[in-house]
């Protein structure tokens, strides 16, 4: 593939000019990173299945009315996407506690929220993506249009839906995730990054087995295996 300038490299994809000004090459790369980088592995065709899984998620939400930045997936490795400014929040939703939620609050690990959980985290990775609220956003500069959070929360939410009933008809319980938006040329806000078991939490539904980086994080095995399984039941009919 004839790559170009590459505008940015994260801890899973890289991104690259392209003839258009306003379109992204996204490279999905094999690295895994937990905890702000401190711990760092590898493994090999993880990358092109975070792309393939991403890009039938994509797929997925659009049929639902949900605007992305995908366009068209163009090898293992490779997607065409819009090219945005990304909003600096990560946006997260909880179904079930655990993680950074059960150590924060005491919330049981495991226990099944009343309700799903949306949180802001800001996007800067040398003051540990701290959790924020609207009038943080405000202070900061990310937004002083109030109905911009509040859009992002409700696109949140609704994704959500679509992808938990997706995924337990899968025998897959979507425990958490985390998703990044972006604005394009014309300031539309879309759904940006990737959606895959690097940035979702997969319980099967039966068992409770990981099905995703924290298998990284904890370990628990392979990565790639795990995530061929997310696949195999993305794509079963």
């Amino acid at each position: 593939m004839d790559t170009q300038q590459m505008l940015y490299e994260g801890k899973g994809k890289k991104l690259f000019v392209t003839h258009n000004p306003d379109e992204v090459l996204v490279e999905f790369k094999d690295d895994l990173t937990a905890f702000n980088a401190e711990k760092k592995g590898s493994e090999q065709g993880k990358g092109a299945l975070n792309c393939e899984i991403s890009t039938a998620i994509f797929e997925l939400l659009a049929q639902e009315g949900i605007q992305t930045h995908f366009l068209k997936k163009l090898d293992s490795n490779h997607m065409l996407c819009k090219k945005v400014e990304i909003i600096p929040i990560e946006v997260v939703v909880r179904n079930v506690a655990t993680g950074s939620l059960t150590k924060r609050l005491g919330i049981e690990d495991g226990k099944v929220l009343p309700f799903a959980l949306v949180e802001f985290y800001y996007k800067d990775d040398a003051l540990g993506d701290p959790i924020i609220n609207d009038e943080h956003c405000r202070i900061l500069g990310i937004t002083q249009d109030m109905s911009e959070l509040d859009f992002l929360r409700a696109q949140a939410r609704k994704i959500n839906d679509v992808l938990s009933a997706f995924f337990i008809e899968r025998k897959l319980r979507l425990i958490d995730f985390k998703l990044e938006f972006g604005k394009d040329s014309k300031g539309n806000i879309l759904l940006a990054d990737e959606i895959s078991p690097d940035s979702c939490r997969f319980w099967d539904k039966d068992t409770n087995d990981k099905l995703d980086k924290d298998r990284f994080r904890q370990n628990l095995g392979s990565v790639k295996v795990a995530y061929e399984e997310v696949l195999k039941r993305i794509l079963q009919k």
